[in-house]
Order: C-alpha cells, then structure tokens, then sequence
C-alpha cells in the first residue's frame, strides 16, 4: 500500500490555522497544438480565469434522455437506498446519487463522449478516469447548497490526490439538465482564486463524508478568507440552458447557492483526474472516503 510516511505537504491543511499556499502546478497541462476539442484562446481563458463555459455541449434531444434517466434513477426505490444516494435533509428527496457513470449506462456513455472526456484529455494532457461521477438534483423552494469551498482541498485531505509530484491535475465539468437562471442556485466561482491554495483550519472528523455530502464544514474557509478572496477576484455567476456546461479547475473556490425559487435546477457532474496523478492515502483525514465518492478504480476512460 502507498503511503505517505516520506512526502512533505506541498499543501498543508486541516491544521491550527489558514494557510495559503501559491499554486504550483499548471491549470492546463496539454501543450497549445494538442489536438482537441477546446480552442487555444478557450485553454488560454481556462489558465486564466480557472474555469471555461461552453454555451451548448449536449443538444436538446440528448438532454431529454438524461432527464428521463435522472427521473428514472431517482424515482427507483433501491436506488433511494443505495448509499451512493444522497438525501435532502428537508424534503426528504434524493438529492444527489454518486457513482452515475458505473449505475446507469446512459450516463456511462456521456462519460465516454469525445465532447467530454476530449476535453478532459485535452485540459489535463494525459488519459484520464473519472474520480466522481453524480447527478445532482434541486428542487425549488427551500434546496439547500453547500458553502464555499475548493474540491481540491477536500479530495487532497480526505481523498488523498496526492503531492510528491506537481498534483493540481484535476478537472471538472457540471452539464446543465435545467435553466440555470440567475435566481435557482446556480454555481458561483471566484476567478483567478485557483492561483493560490487556501488550507483550512480544524480537523476532519471520521466518516466527515456522512456529514459533509448534506452540508460541508470541514475543510471551508472562514469568512475573513474568502471576504479576501471576493474582493481580490470577484465572484461569477453562471447561467445559461439545458446542455451548457461549465468547466472549472479543482482549486477554485466556489459554491451553489440555496433557493427559495419554484425553478429546480439539475446537472451532471463528473471530475476526471490525470492517470499520472492518481490518489494515495489521505493528507488529513483519520480514512479514506468511500470509493464511490474518491474512485480507487484509475482505469483510464475509453
């Protein structure tokens, strides 16, 4: 078993204190003429800001399917009980399911669409697997969110994404199934916030994942941090149609917001990590998360 008796922390957290660390490793990894789906001036955007919208990835017909799919997994009692669903903690709903791409086949294959797994190779410069896959799902009126936060903190201190090589090589995608309006909890990123590693302060409790999959305290910033943060780089917004999508880098610091709106919004969310990155034990965390929330599985998608 790997481990990680002889690695220093090149981002230490879960400590006494916030720590913020400059980040070290590039956003995108893939030269300028790597063949792909993503333009140079996108892959330029994407360094840059930390994240890359693209307007229309999926059509409308192909929406309408992984509707039906979401509405079928949802509705599906032993699927309810699986403990890769996550329940709402109000309306008692599912609010998310993880794992989509190894329960549903119709999901499988959005994993493995050119469009999408094109751009992760594409971004991160290598074969890549899938890290997490899950359908999100959040009605109106009362949907809770979760705070701000970077994916990267959490998959380095209770995945363990590891550090003894440059290891910022995760990237994510969220595929819009409903109108993201600017008034149904839709993503909020601060761009340019990836640039620098924000290790937050306090332990993470065994089994954290129970608690922290319906509301995250662990590993978030305090409110002086992140009062820096907006102010430095201000805080994006994004809308846009079923089938649009949005690309963001694992450090940057975001968050969905809660509604009290009629209008539900779902998506599709898949990270897929570099298969030169692979994860190890965790940094800071008593064990390791669930397989179905931190893959062990580093098979490349094909």
């Amino acid at each position: 078993v790997t481990t990680t008796t002889h690695v220093t922390d090149l981002y230490p957290t879960r400590g006494a204190t916030e720590v913020a660390t400059p980040r070290q490793d590039p956003v995108v990894w893939g030269s300028p003429d790597t063949p792909g789906p993503v333009t140079a001036s996108d892959l330029q955007s994407l360094e840059r800001d930390g994240f890359l919208a693209v307007d229309q990835l999926i059509g409308p017909d192909e929406v309408a399917e992984y509707r039906r799919e979401l509405e079928r997994l949802t509705s599906d009692p032993a699927i309810r009980a699986d403990e890769r669903s996550i329940v709402e903690p109000q309306s008692k709903e599912i609010r998310s399911v993880f794992e989509v791409h190894r329960i549903s086949e119709v999901f499988a294959r959005l994993v493995r669409d050119e469009r999408v797994v094109g751009r992760a190779r594409q971004i991160l410069g290598s074969d890549v697997y899938v890290h997490q896959s899950r359908i999100n799902v959040k009605p109106g009126f009362g949907a809770s969110g979760f705070y701000w936060h970077s994916d990267f903190e959490t998959w380095h201190a209770e995945d363990g994404l590891p550090n003894m090589r440059p290891n910022m090589r995760t990237v994510s995608v969220s595929i819009a199934l409903t109108e993201n309006h600017d008034t149904n909890g839709g993503l909020m990123i601060m761009p340019g916030s990836h640039r620098h590693f924000l290790g937050c302060s306090g332990e993470t409790p065994r089994d954290n994942y129970k608690k922290s999959l319906q509301m995250q305290d662990a590993g978030t910033p305090s409110d002086e941090a992140l009062t820096q943060l907006a102010d430095a780089h201000g805080i994006k917004l994004f809308t846009g149609k079923p089938g649009s999508a949005t690309w963001f880098d694992c450090n940057c610091m975001h968050g969905p917001a809660t509604t009290i709106t009629p209008y539900p919004r779902s998506n599709v969310f898949i990270v897929f990590n570099s298969v030169e990155n692979t994860a190890v034990e965790p940094f800071a965390a008593p064990i390791r998360r669930p397989d179905f929330i931190g893959a062990r599985d580093f098979t490349p998608v094909k």
